[in-house]
């Protein structure tokens, strides 16, 4: 090597080219290569040489330099797309959402485990197919409309739903939102990315929610009613379909100005309205109910019930949110007006036959002395449900036929008997049965025809429909002894069974060798926190339940009677402390053992019994009421939850037991 070129080459260093080098940069190396062997045959001075070489080898380490950072600048790009392809790949494995990329054909290119699970595949199963042949039949049409915006370039975005088939065949909701990946430079769409998200069990609620709606709104109006709802906060009143269309207007029509109906009333009957609604908000009536005539949109007239209660308040008691439902009764007031006009035409009718045949009454038969039918008024063919033209002449008892409320046995209209002076009364409990097996209670006079020779010619049966007094007596019996809201018996009755009872032991002491019964007075623990914190409501609901477990847990032949508010009495026919005690006892954990929940929170209530014993030696009622009260007051003192048993020396004190005896 030259002298010169040697001295370049130990200053320079060595010079390495990397096999990533650009080809540019190879061609370099050689040209300075080979300018060092034609430098070193001219003859050129040292320095010129020394300059010449300096400059191309600068040269090259710059071009060698330029390479090395656009190679590192392609790896650096390359170690990108990598992590980006990994987190795209981790995504899609781990995301809880199917996710899908899609050719424009509708196959698959790559799917996740989600989506596969969804519908019950493999991945390599559902990449098999294409997206139709997973699609409902019935929603093949969705999103071809989003196809063709995708190849026309007009969207780039998409979200739709539409019913999946399963691997089993079974459908299955899904809601679609995907995008459209396009070439960068062409715009040209490539594929769909799409998430898939399983919305089966939102759309199946959904159409139970509607499903429910739709039976609500059929039954209110196959019953000619409908829902109105007050709420302040919302500012106004909300009408239900049915409501609007009952009084002619169209959904929405009505809803706002909550004081818009009141314009709607008939002037003669808002007065009675506005004091049905001060009398409920403030507290007078559980409920506000009235009658009263309203405008339809036509502008006639027609009668509504309007039922509503206040079920929410503010803290001063004011009105925040009512509810109630609107019937249309303008046919059954049309019915009672005519049922009124027809009343008095029978008044007056029935005052003329009054003055003819003193014992007619509603329905007449006549018959002869061969208890065939004579006669039969309309009233009586109403009844029986047999035409007089098809009665004539045939036997009483292919018309008239009666049984015994109670037993069931025939009631025969006999002949009375000779010299009886006023009609009889054949039974207070007759039902009359007629052909087509519809029965209604009656009461029925059956008097005589006698000629001047006083032979008996006929009966004048007169009867009348008794079903509703007849009901109505059975229901004032039941409210005259019963406790309206639990169903137990009331006080009154309750004295006066006990009344018996002492009296029966009285007349039986000679025999009877010791007491025959067991007075229990219960008193409730707690129960003042129920009402005060759920309110009356919850109060009453309680009771009943309490009226329940105290009867659950007593014998048939023991009476239970609620004495007023939280107080409730029982007569066991057990004579014996023990026995007493042991049902005092599963009368408290019955009682503790309520579940109570009102407005989601949850009520414990006790309760405390005094026992006292009623025999011949047990004084007046009251008094054993008194002694038995007197021994529940010592159970509460006691701690509550106890038994207390009175002593039968009216003197000593009452013993409580202990909670657990």
């Amino acid at each position: 090597m030259p002298t010169g070129v040697a001295r370049i080459v130990r200053l320079q260093g060595p010079i390495r080219l990397d096999k990533h080098a650009a080809p540019a940069s190879l061609v370099a190396g050689f040209a300075v290569a080979a300018a060092l062997v034609v430098l070193s045959r001219l003859d050129l001075g040292a320095e010129a040489l020394r300059l010449c070489l300096q400059v191309s080898v600068a040269m090259t380490i710059g071009e060698l330099f330029f390479a090395c950072l656009f190679i590192g600048r392609i790896s650096k790009d390359r170690r990108q797309i990598a992590e980006s392809e990994q987190r795209f790949r981790r995504a899609m494995e781990d995301s809880a959402i199917g996710i899908a990329v899609v050719g424009l054909d509708g196959r698959f290119v790559q799917t996740n485990p989600a989506f596969a699970s969804m519908l019950g595949y493999s991945r390599e199963e559902i990449e098999a197919l294409t997206f139709f042949q997973i699609t409902h039949p019935d929603d093949l049409h969705v999103g071809r409309e989003t196809m063709e915006g995708i190849k026309a370039g007009t969207v780039n975005a998409f979200q739709f739903e539409k019913r999946y088939l399963k691997k089993d065949g079974t459908a299955v909701w899904a809601h679609l939102a995907g995008s459209v990946i396009r070439e960068e430079k062409s715009g040209r769409p490539l594929y769909l990315v799409s998430q898939i998200e399983d919305i089966d069990a939102r759309k199946q609620a959904k159409a139970r929610i509607a499903e429910a709606e739709t039976r609500w709104n059929f039954a209110l109006a196959g019953a000619g009613q409908g829902v109105w709802d007050l709420d302040i906060r919302k500012g106004g009143t909300t009408y239900s379909s049915a409501l609007v269309k009952m009084l002619g207007y169209a959904d929405g029509e009505l809803d706002g100005d909550p004081d818009r109906w009141l314009t709607m009333i008939h002037p003669d009957d808002r007065e009675t309205v506005a004091e049905a609604d001060r009398a409920h908000l403030d507290g007078q009536t559980e409920f506000f109910e009235a009658e009263f005539r309203m405008r339809h949109k036509d502008g006639r007239w027609i009668w509504i019930l309007d039922r509503g209660k206040a079920i929410e308040r503010d803290g001063d008691g004011r009105l925040v949110r009512a509810i109630g439902s609107l019937t249309d009764i303008t046919r059954r007031k049309e019915a009672e007006e005519r049922l009124t006009v027809s009343a008095a035409m029978l008044a007056d009718e029935k005052e003329r036959l009054r003055v003819t045949l003193q014992s007619i009454g509603d329905a007449v038969i006549c018959t002869n002395a061969a208890n065939r039918v004579t006669f039969m008024n309309p009233v009586a063919e109403k009844l029986t449900g047999v035409p007089a033209e098809a009665a004539l002449g045939k036997t009483l008892g292919h018309v008239y036929w009666a049984v015994d409320e109670e037993t069931g046995h025939r009631i025969g209209v006999t002949r009375p008997a000779i010299g009886a002076e006023t009609p009889s009364d054949q039974n207070s409990r007759a039902v009359l049965v007629r052909r087509d097996d519809i029965r209604c209670s009656i009461r029925q006079v059956v008097s005589p025809i006698m000629n001047e020779r006083n032979e008996f010619c006929g009966l004048v049966i007169v009867f009348q429909d008794f079903t509703d007094a007849r009901a109505l007596q059975r229901q004032l019996a039941h409210a005259a002894a019963h406790d309206a809201l639990t169903g137990l018996a009331n006080r009154s009755s309750f004295i006066r069974t006990m009344e018996e009872i002492v009296d029966q032991a009285r007349k039986d002491a000679a025999g009877a060798g010791g007491s025959d019964h067991q007075f229990m007075f219960i008193d409730l623990d707690h129960f003042k926190l129920v009402n005060d914190t759920g309110g009356h409501a919850a109060g009453d609901a309680l009771l009943k339940r309490v009226a329940q477990a105290v009867r659950g847990v007593l014998g048939p032949e023991d009476s239970v009677a609620r004495l007023g508010g939280d107080e409730f009495a029982v007569i066991l026919k057990s004579g014996s402390t023990a026995g007493a005690r042991i049902a005092a006892r599963s009368v408290i954990d019955a009682i503790a053992g309520l579940n109570f929940t009102w407005d989601a929170r949850p009520h414990a209530i006790g309760a405390s019994i005094g026992v006292a014993a009623i025999n011949a030696n047990s004084g007046e009622a009251d008094e054993i009421i008194a002694r038995a009260d007197a021994a529940c007051y010592a159970a509460k003192a006691a701690g509550r939850g106890c038994v207390c048993v009175a002593p039968d020396d009216k003197s000593r004190p009452p013993a409580p037991l202990a909670a657990a005896s």
